[in-house]
């Protein structure tokens, strides 16, 4: 699993971590059932508080995206298929969103939008 963090994001630290670790597990490159570092290995690598890493554990398991189990650790939930579906359109709206805030500031119309998205597409 790799989780980088960036000082000059306006998101606080747990969000940035948060966000990767299930962005990783909507598609599928942290799998269900894999375990995930323990708390203290996971702070200790990315130089950061227990804190810190507890908070991101604890929304993503909020979101039923890993289970803790005690004395064993944490791991990926096995999601069923209509949850990923729910989890992976909840992904690609907080992009849009973010395309189409820029894409106001920066003058562009829906139709200018629609039009470089085929493009890409």
């Amino acid at each position: 699993m790799i989780i980088t963090i960036q000082n000059s994001s306006p998101d606080p630290i747990y969000k940035q971590i948060f966000d990767q670790i299930k962005k990783q597990i909507i598609c599928g490159d942290l799998k269900a059932g894999e375990k995930l570092p323990s708390i203290r290995e996971m702070a200790k690598e990315l130089s950061i508080s227990i804190i810190t890493i507890k908070r991101t554990y604890t929304d993503l398991e909020n979101e039923k995206l890993i289970e803790t189990v005690i004395g064993k650790g944490s791991f990926v939930s096995d999601i069923n298929n209509e949850l990923l579906k729910e989890k992976k359109f909840a992904l690609l709206q907080d992009l849009i969103e973010k395309i189409v805030d820029e894409a106001k500031k920066l003058g562009i119309s829906k139709k200018e939008i629609v039009e470089v998205l085929d493009e890409f597409y």
